[in-house]
C-alpha cells in the first residue's frame, strides 16, 4: 500500500514537471508584445504616413515597422486628450465606462479589468516605465518607472516601486529608453513579456535634446493651408478656442502677454529664461541651450523691436519655432524606436516579439491655427498605428479599416492567445492583421469630457469612412462634414439640403451608437 502511495506520487510528480515542461514550452512560443508609446505624436510628422513633412523630417526607425509590418491608415483614439486615452488602452472601454473622462479627477480605478492585470495573470512579465499620467498607482505590472504627472524633458524625476522619487540626469526620452533595455536585460528569461515603454515626448514644452537643436533650422517647414483660419461656416465654439499659435501660444517674454511663463516658444524674459526644462538644466545644459536661442531670439527681438515684423510675420515666426522644436523631440522619439529595435535583433528576440508603435492622440501642427489636441477634428481625431508581427503582418500593408485605442487591449489578449471579458467594448485587430474577411465596424463613437480647458467644449461625435458628425450639447449645434469633399474640414455641410439624407443616417448612427455603448446624457 506505501510502495503504491509512493508510486503514484512519484508518477504526480513526473506528470507535473511534464506540464511545466510544457507550459514552459508554450511560453516560449507566445509572442513577446512591446509598446512603443509617445505623447501628442502626428500622423503628419511621421514619415510612413506620407505628406509634406516626410521629406524633410524622416521618422526611419519608425518606418521600418511600417516596411516590415503594418501601418493602421484608419486609426483613431476614443477621446483626445492624455490620460483618458491611456485608460481606454489599458481597459479597452470608452471613457465613461472607465471612469476616466478627463486629466482632472481622482486617476483610474485599477481594482477594474486591465490587459495588464490579464497578461500578468496568464504568465507575462510586465513593464511599464516613462510616461503613465494616471494618477494612480500602476497595477499589473512586475516592474514600473513612472515619470510624476507630465514628467520633464531635462533631469527628469522617476516615481520608483518603493514609493521613493529619483531624479536622473539626462533627456527624458533617452532615459526612458535606457531603462527599458535594462529592464529587458534583467527580465525572467522564462516568460514571454509584454512591455510599454511610453515617451513625454513630443508633448509641450516641445524640448528637443539638446544634440537635436537647430537640426531643422536650415529647412523650409510648408505651412498648413488653414494656418489663418478664421473659423467661419463652422460651431460658433471654434472662434472662441485658447489654443491657437496666434492668440495663445505661450509668448514668455513680456509678463503682460502670458503670465504663466510656460516657455512654448522658448523666448526669455528680459533677465532669464522663464521655461520649466530651463530652470531644471545643469549650468552644462544651460550653456548648451543658450548658445542655440540666445543669437536666433537676439535677432529677432530686434526686428520686433523696430517695428519690422508684420502681425502674420510674428505667427509664422512662432510657427516655425513651435514645427522646429516638436519635430526636434519626434527625432529622439526615432532613436528611440531604432535602439529597441536592434536590441531585440541583437538578443534574437525580433522573431517572436510583435513591436507597436503608437501615440495617446494626435496633435495640431498649425492647422486651424491650432497647437493642442481635444477637437474632434482629423488632426487630433487620427493616432498613429504600426505593427510589426513577423510570420503574421504583411509587410508593407496599409490596412484601412476603422480602428480605435479600444481595441488595443483585445488585441494584446488575443495575440497572448487569451481573450477579453464581456465588458471590454474594442475589438481584437488580430482578424485585420491577418487580413481575413470580417465584418468589421463601419463607424467610430467619439466623446470629449474635459469642462472647458482651452475653451474646447464637450462634444462627441461619429466618423464613418467618408462623413463626420459632431454635437455640441452646450451650445446645441450640429457640425456634418464631407471627408472627401473637404478633408480640412473648413465648412460644414449639416444645413445643406444636399446633405439631408446623410444627416439623417449620421444622426441615427450617432444614436445608434450612444445606446451601444451606454453613453451617459448629454
Amino acid at each position: 500500500m506505501k510502495l503504491g502511495t509512493a508510486y503514484r506520487g512519484l508518477c504526480g510528480i513526473v506528470l507535473l514537471l511534464a506540464l511545466g515542461g510544457v507550459a514552459r514550452g508554450q511560453d516560449s512560443e507566445r509572442p513577446n508584445i512591446v509598446f512603443l508609446f509617445s505623447d501628442d505624436h502626428a500622423i503628419k510628422s511621421i514619415s510612413a504616413y506620407g505628406g509634406p513633412l516626410a521629406k524633410i523630417a524622416p521618422t526611419p526607425n519608425i518606418d521600418r515597422l511600417a516596411q516590415e509590418g503594418a501601418v493602421f491608415l484608419n486609426s483613431f483614439c476614443a477621446n483626445s486628450i492624455c490620460g483618458p486615452s491611456r485608460a481606454t488602452i489599458l481597459t479597452g472601454k470608452h471613457s465613461h465606462k472607465n471612469g476616466f473622462q478627463r486629466n482632472t479627477g481622482k486617476g483610474l480605478d485599477q481594482s477594474q479589468w486591465t490587459v495588464a492585470k490579464a497578461l500578468q495573470a496568464s504568465g507575462y512579465s510586465t513593464a511599464v516605465i516613462g510616461k503613465w499620467h494616471l494618477k494612480t498607482t500602476p497595477v499589473g505590472f512586475d516592474h514600473w518607472e513612472v515619470f510624476p504627472g507630465q514628467g520633464n524633458y531635462y533631469n527628469p524625476v522617476f516615481l520608483q516601486p518603493d514609493g521613493s522619487r529619483q531624479r536622473f540626469e539626462g533627456y527624458a526620452t533617452d532615459l526612458t529608453t535606457d531603462k527599458t533595455l535594462a529592464w529587458l536585460d534583467q527580465r525572467d528569461t522564462s516568460k514571454p513579456f509584454f512591455l510599454m515603454c511610453q515617451h513625454k515626448a513630443p508633448h509641450r514644452t516641445f524640448a528637443p535634446a539638446l544634440r537635436h537643436l537647430g537640426a531643422f533650422d536650415e529647412v523650409t517647414i510648408p505651412e498648413p493651408d488653414s494656418l489663418f483660419d478664421n473659423y467661419a461656416n463652422r460651431s460658433a465654439t471654434l472662434a472662441k478656442n485658447e489654443m491657437e499659435l496666434d492668440r495663445h501660444f505661450d509668448w514668455a517674454y513680456d509678463a503682460k502677454v502670458r503670465k504663466d511663463e510656460r516657455g512654448d516658444v522658448k523666448l526669455p524674459k528680459p533677465d532669464r529664461y522663464g521655461t520649466p526644462e530651463y530652470n531644471r538644466m545643469t549650468p552644462a545644459q544651460k550653456k548648451a541651450w543658450d548658445a542655440h536661442f540666445a543669437p536666433r531670439n537676439k535677432a529677432f527681438l530686434a526686428d520686433f523691436a523696430a517695428g519690422k515684423l508684420t502681425h502674420r510675420d510674428i505667427v509664422r515666426w512662432k510657427y516655425r519655432r513651435y514645427m522646429r522644436n516638436y519635430l526636434g523631440t519626434v527625432k529622439a522619439v526615432d532613436e528611440s524606436v531604432g535602439r529597441v529595435l536592434q536590441y531585440l535583433d541583437d538578443h534574437g528576440l525580433t522573431e517572436n516579439t510583435i513591436v507597436i508603435y503608437s501615440s495617446d492622440q494626435g496633435f495640431y501642427l498649425g492647422e486651424h491655427g491650432w497647437y493642442d489636441k481635444r477637437w474632434m477634428f482629423e488632426e487630433s481625431f487620427r493616432m498613429p498605428f504600426l505593427c510589426r508581427w513577423p510570420g503574421v503582418v504583411q509587410p508593407g500593408s496599409r490596412p484601412v479599416e476603422l480602428i480605435q485605442n479600444i481595441d488595443y487591449a483585445p488585441t494584446f489578449l488575443e495575440m497572448a492567445g487569451s481573450r477579453a471579458p464581456a465588458e471590454v467594448q474594442g475589438r481584437s485587430l488580430v482578424p485585420v492583421m491577418k487580413q481575413e474577411a470580417v465584418d468589421w465596424r463601419k463607424s467610430l463613437y467619439y466623446a470629449y469630457y474635459e469642462f472647458g480647458e482651452h475653451a474646447v467644449p464637450q462634444h462627441f461625435g461619429v466618423r464613418t469612412q467618408r462623413h463626420k458628425l459632431i454635437r455640441f450639447p452646450k451650445s446645441d449645434e450640429w457640425n456634418l462634414f464631407d471627408l472627401e469633399l473637404d478633408p480640412n474640414e473648413m465648412k460644414s455641410v449639416h444645413d445643406d439640403l444636399g446633405y439631408r439624407e446623410v444627416l439623417a443616417a449620421m444622426t441615427a448612427e450617432y444614436t445608434r451608437l450612444r445606446v451601444k455603448f451606454d453613453a451617459p446624457p448629454e
